[in-house]
């Protein structure tokens, strides 16, 4: 029988809203008796501007989220079609392995502007970005979760009749999706980040634009406002993966140790 799908408790729920008001608070009166404007506007100014630039903000949020998200399922493809790979052949493991960890020592504005000369300032630059930033942890975690895979379960699997296909949809997947959500929730963050900075190589829409040409004017609260979007997309991006994993993750979980 399906157990009933976990739920966020009510007393995290009033926690978490409890402190983003607590923050607000503790903003308006630095704000207002601390600190400067110029470097610190109040809370409630930040507001306002959102409010009256809404439809400027909710474009850029949009343009960028979806570059986000595009490069986030190539990701996720990749690096689970990877993890799996890895996963049942030790020497590709071992022979193309130290090339995708030397990649990442790569900083990203470094790739940012190679990709930028490749593919132009388009979107598919932002979602090459978005990708970079994420497939590698991915394609860790997948690999960690399929190795992880109780040999006694596969045996017994296999003595019922169950080929290499059924044992990796039956078995194998089901172990692997608990440490592909762990690597999940972090890229949310990455893939966005990866978006925004790609956004600051050249282009004409994106909050990281609304970012850049904040500071370029030195008008302090549309900068906070573009930080303030940032932050709202991440915490969304965040929170839509982890209802996902939530849903789908209803059988108990093996521990990530080890």
């Amino acid at each position: 029988m399906r157990p009933a799908r976990r739920r966020v408790p009510a007393r995290l729920l009033a926690l978490q809203a409890g402190t983003v008001l607590a923050l607000l608070a503790l903003g308006e009166f630095g704000a207002r008796l601390v600190l400067p404007a110029a470097i610190l506007p109040a809370p409630s100014t930040i507001g306002v501007h959102i409010v009256h630039r809404r439809d400027i903000l909710l474009e850029a949020a949009a343009y960028t989220m979806s570059n986000a998200v595009q490069g986030y399922v190539a990701a996720l493809a990749v690096g689970v079609a990877l993890g799996m790979l890895f996963a049942h052949s030790v020497t590709l493991q071992r022979g193309l392995f130290p090339f995708f960890v030397a990649s990442q020592a790569v900083p990203v504005i470094a790739f940012s502007a190679i990709v930028i000369l490749w593919l132009g300032n388009g979107p598919l630059a932002k979602v090459a970005i978005a990708f970079y930033l994420s497939f590698f942890p991915i394609t860790v975690s997948a690999v960690k979760g399929l190795q992880s895979t109780d040999p006694m379960s596969v045996a017994l699997l296999r003595t019922f009749g169950a080929g290499a296909w059924q044992v990796l949809w039956k078995l194998r997947l089901r172990v692997m999706l608990p440490f592909l959500f762990v690597s999940l929730r972090v890229a949310t963050t990455t893939a966005l980040i990866g978006a925004i900075v790609g956004e600051w190589f050249g282009d004409n829409n994106g909050i990281g634009i609304v970012i850049l040409q904040a500071l370029q004017t030195e008008d302090t609260v549309r900068l906070w406002s573009g930080i303030v979007a940032c932050a709202v997309m991440g915490a969304a991006f965040y929170g839509a993966v982890a209802a996902v994993e939530r849903r789908l993750l209803w059988w108990p979980a093996p521990t990530l140790e080890g």
